[in-house]
């Protein structure tokens, strides 16, 4: 009867830490017809994703299956579910790609009707790098996996360095500049530029393109570069929603951001 049929059927997490399974589609692994299981949930960092056919697996995707024990234990075999391997980062292709990045960054690219090249530099390079290895890195088995905690240490890490500096080159003149009648204009037009376009965008997306609150405040936090403002949106949600908006518009806004303004010093 279908009381005993539930009873046989059991749900499980499942951690894909196989090599030989990262960068494979689900649908070539014929999990479902081989082994009479359902996946009804794929977590890729904190993110669910559809379980479609065409979806390709990475080293730290954690799915949700739903079978019979002995089944379960047979995909679990498969995928290899070994968590304590998760445990230990892998920031050898971190390094790699932030050395990619580098040497991207440092290229010079050359416009037609310019006479000076223009560089992606430190930002850009390594910006490009990433998503090219996170969107074909698992297609070459290339594992881009790291712990959590590994990727938090080495984001804080580098906005604390980033904010040092920045307050070591603007602080011994910044007094200076700031008293002066034109430093004040500076400051006031800064703001404007600041606060205007974030305010008529955010508007604009929430009130015609039905942004809710997450995706918006990431995305503005984006547009503006701003890790410091996602830190603070961070602590008013109960989701990653921000991060995931910030990490889709950034990108693009620095690599704009990059190019642009060497473009507008040149003309």
């Amino acid at each position: 009867d279908w009381n005993h049929l539930d009873g046989m059927l059991v749900s499980r997490h499942i951690f894909v830490t196989k090599t030989s399974v990262n960068g494979a589609k689900l649908g070539d692994l014929h999990l479902r017809n081989a082994y009479r299981i359902n996946i009804t949930r794929v977590n890729r960092a904190g993110i669910d994703l559809l379980p479609s056919r065409d979806l390709r697996l990475q080293i730290g995707d954690k799915l949700t299956i739903v079978g019979e024990q002995k089944a379960i234990d047979r995909v679990s075999e498969v995928l290899g579910n070994q968590e304590k391997e998760l445990r230990n980062p892998n920031l050898l292709f971190i390094f790699i790609g932030l050395m990619l990045g580098l040497i991207l960054g440092s290229l010079p690219i050359y416009i037609p009707g310019m006479s000076v090249p223009i560089r992606l530099g430190i930002a850009g390079g390594p910006i490009v790098i990433g998503i090219l290895m996170g969107a074909f890195g698992p297609r070459i088995h290339l594992t881009t996996y790291t712990t959590h905690s590994a990727n938090l240490m080495l984001r804080q890490f580098g906005l604390t360095i980033y904010l040092a500096g920045l307050g070591l080159s603007a602080g011994p003149d910044f007094f200076a500049t700031v008293l002066r009648p034109e430093g004040l204009l500076w400051i006031g037009v800064s703001v404007l530029l600041a606060v205007v376009p974030v305010l008529l965008v955010g508007f604009v997306a929430a009130k015609f393109c039905k942004t809710d609150y997450s995706e918006n405040v990431g995305m503005l936090c984006a547009s503006m570069a701003n890790p410091i403002a996602l830190n603070y949106a961070l602590t008013t949600v109960d989701d990653d929603e921000p991060s995931v908006a910030y990490a889709t518009v950034y990108p693009m806004e620095m690599f704009l951001r990059v190019i642009s303004g060497q473009v507008m010093m040149l003309l």
